[in-house]
């Protein structure tokens, strides 16, 4: 059950690079909040800041080139952009964990898959070697691995990619965090594991109360795990709502375009489906992209206002804070006021 209480409130989050061309924002004002037993989806093309956002809230940026140029990152009313490294390292695997994107990189292959879940808990939870050896093979078990006591001791070539993932999950889950930041989390991963990670996160967040902000592109994990949306458009939120408010009504002409992405089966006559939609262009670099609306480029309804100014949240109505970054809300609320 979610919960009204607000767990982290992200404000205003700022992230720039810099390197010989000068310095870049890549993360530029991102605002959201998560609760308790929530699902958030973050969705966008590559290069649009999904995992630099994830990276930020934990203060993974790598520096340099990188650092955090200002905002609020909150947890519970704790500023984390605030507090110091050993503060930070406290957080980081205990109240709030991450599933990185690619299991076999993020795995230490020298190391069993016990010894790695083990670690987190040693060093959180002050268990000793064979207190952290019971909880891993508790943890194994726990997400669906068979023959835990087994696997424990096997190093992360020995697994299946589907297998790997789990031991991921494990890990993150250890120590029973408020927050999972899963990050496409069944990249490469045929659609029957996939399914089966999906359950097994509902199933662990039933069970602990754990929010989650998923990382994906795919918009059909969207609309199986997400209570509310989250689109990113070259480093900013361009649109936020329940996951029915977003899939069913976007109002973002980019968020518009992704869904219409989507393969739809009986689009012609005999049965076979129909030619896929595509958004023209690419997302823009973020040395170019210049004053106004990033998406002005690529948009079928851009003019001159769109390449003059950078368009704030505007309402579109719903009783889920539904709202997007468009200047085509501003004109049809005006229509309807006149």
């Amino acid at each position: 059950m979610m919960s009204d209480e607000k767990l982290l409130q992200v404000s205003d989050l700022r992230v720039e690079f810099k390197s010989r061309q000068g310095t870049a924002m890549v993360l530029n004002g991102v605002d959201f909040e998560l609760r308790p037993g929530e699902t958030l989806c973050v969705v966008g093309e590559s290069g649009c800041g999904k995992s630099m956002t994830a990276l930020a809230l934990l203060r993974l940026i790598p520096s340099p080139p990188g650092r955090i140029a200002g905002g609020r990152v909150a947890l519970r009313g704790r500023d984390l952009l605030a507090c110091s490294e050993a503060e930070m390292r406290a957080v980081r695997g205990n109240r709030i964990s991450m599933i990185f994107q690619e299991p076999m990189t993020s795995l230490n292959p020298v190391y069993t898959v016990g010894d790695q879940i083990g670690e987190t808990l040693r060093l959180h939870a002050g268990l000793d070697a064979r207190a952290a050896r019971a909880r891993a093979i508790e943890m194994l078990m726990q997400v669906g691995i068979p023959a835990p006591e087994k696997r424990v001791d096997e190093f992360p070539h020995q697994l299946s990619g589907g297998m790997r993932q789990r031991v991921m999950i494990a890990m993150a889950l250890a120590c029973r965090p408020e927050i999972l930041i899963a990050d496409e989390p069944t990249t490469a991963l045929d659609v029957t594991v996939q399914a089966q990670i999906f359950d097994l996160l509902r199933d662990l967040q039933r069970e602990n109360g754990t929010a989650i902000l998923m990382i994906t592109h795919d918009m059909g994990a969207v609309a199986e795990m997400a209570d509310r949306v989250m689109v990113m458009y070259a480093g900013r939120v361009i649109e936020q709502g329940t996951v029915d408010e977003v899939l069913s009504a976007p109002r973002h002409p980019y968020t518009q375009g992704l869904i219409e992405c989507l393969p739809e089966l009986g689009s012609s006559r005999d049965g076979e489906p129909g030619p896929l939609a595509e958004i023209p262009g690419v997302v823009p670099s973020i040395w170019e992209l210049g004053q106004g609306c990033a998406f002005r480029e690529r948009c079928p309804h851009a003019h001159a206002r769109c390449a003059a100014e950078v368009p704030p949240m505007f309402a579109a109505g719903g009783a889920g804070g539904h709202g997007a970054a468009c200047w085509l809300l501003a004109e049809q609320a005006e229509e309807a006021m006149a």
